[in-house]
């Protein structure tokens, strides 16, 4: 089960004016469950994506990066559970953009105006012709309340779904944001992890757009860590369909910017968090932050080397104070000129090393008491600046190595 994490119930899940949604099952797996996700887009609809920068890139992340450069409007988006489509050569981009070009006569719009999103086992090849048989019934259910039927639909290993919604005035109208992600392993940051969508109904223009989805990338997806390992179909996609009737939101100066900027930053911390708690065999939710860096990057070296330590985050899992392993992974940071002598860290408000050695203060109960908690602060002070960041993960069970080990079984 999910650590601190209560999905949201689909009341909770607020529509988006231009956005519907419909699901249906295509039977990718032996599953029973809807395992394709169709969601239209009015027309004028803009979107901007960051991806994976593993370099065995699934089929579907070359096809939305190819639609998504010509700068044209984007009418829907194609997701499916099961096939990740990756791993599948030059018949996985035809298979990609058949699937386009299935949703582009379903709908009435072009084939590169759909970008298509596939999660699941790699290099098995993409079972098109299910897909393409379920979408008239994905398309019958559209809906602007299908959201959480939606986000059930993309799930696979994940336990429980993951949404998210804020609505904010802005001069007197509503504007709304939500969002759904999948993922649960294969989660590390590199623009982006896992599937993730946020859609608004803020008239946002197209090139504000793109330099928002980085952004919001950095301050959530890319500051999760589950094990270390970068997908190779993680994408991050922010949609505004503009149909809030408010006069368009064209840069950063723009008075009403900073709150739809909050809103959506809001949703997608919220997605990026959910991702951690729910971490295949989870039992903790750590915050890893660096303070005291000379840059951001430095700090984020710390933060995710002992984010990604599998000794670290055993020792998490058991309550196992065994401390000289977040100083080893420190020091492993690749930092050539930190001084040891300058360091120190903290679990919840308790001193643990001061200056580069093991605080007067610190008793091992003291330690153990705060690793058996659900959920976990680590701080660490570098002593060289004033940069800082943060980053999320969890622990690592038993339980992980069993959902892994029994993954295609």
């Amino acid at each position: 089960m999910p650590v601190n994490y209560t999905p949201p119930t689909p009341e909770a899940l607020l529509p988006v004016s231009g956005a519907e949604l419909g699901t249906a099952p295509a039977g990718i797996k032996k599953w029973t469950r809807d395992d394709i996700v169709l969601v239209a887009l009015a027309d004028g609809a803009c979107a901007a994506g960051v991806f994976t920068r593993n370099r065995f890139c699934a089929a579907p992340v070359v096809v939305c990066r190819e639609h998504l450069a010509r700068g044209g409007s984007v009418r829907a988006l194609l997701i499916n559970a099961g096939n990740a489509n990756a791993g599948t050569g030059a018949s996985g981009l035809a298979d990609a953009r058949s699937t386009c070009a299935a949703v582009a006569q379903v709908l009435g719009c072009r084939p590169d105006e759909v970008l298509p999103f596939s999660t699941g086992v790699i290099m098995e090849p993409l079972p098109v012709d299910k897909i393409v048989a379920a979408l008239p019934r994905a398309c019958a259910t559209l809906s602007p309340h299908g959201w959480h039927a939606a986000v059930r639909g993309i799930m696979t290993t994940d336990t429980v779904p993951k949404a998210a919604s804020r609505r904010i005035d802005i001069d007197g109208v509503s504007v709304t944001v939500t969002g759904m992600a999948k993922g649960a392993g294969m989660i590390a940051p590199n623009m982006a992890t896992m599937l993730g969508f946020v859609v608004t109904d803020a008239p946002l223009a197209g090139p504000l757009l793109h330099e928002l989805v980085a952004e919001l990338a950095d301050a959530s997806f890319n500051r999760i860590t589950i094990d270390g390992d970068t997908s190779t179909n993680d994408s991050f996609v922010l949609v505004a369909t503009g149909k809030a009737p408010l006069p368009p939101i064209a840069s950063t100066g723009d008075a009403r910017y900073p709150a739809v900027r909050a809103a959506l930053e809001a949703v997608a911390q919220e997605l990026a968090q959910a991702i951690v708690r729910d971490g295949e065999g989870a039992t903790k939710f750590i915050a890893i932050t660096v303070a005291g860096g000379r840059t951001a990057d430095e700090c984020n070296l710390v933060a995710r080397s002992i984010a990604n330590s599998p000794l670290v985050k055993t020792a998490f899992f058991a309550s196992d104070p065994n401390l000289g392993r977040i100083v080893c992974a420190i020091g492993n940071a690749a930092i050539a000129d930190l001084d040891p002598a300058l360091v120190s860290f903290w679990l919840d408000d308790t001193l643990v090393v001061a200056d580069g050695g093991r605080a007067a203060s610190y008793r091992e109960e003291d330690g153990q008491r705060a690793l058996a908690k659900a959920e976990i602060a680590v701080r660490v002070a570098l002593g060289r600046g004033s940069a800082t960041t943060t980053v999320w993960t969890c622990d690592l069970s038993h339980e992980y190595v069993s959902i892994n080990a029994d993954y295609r079984s």
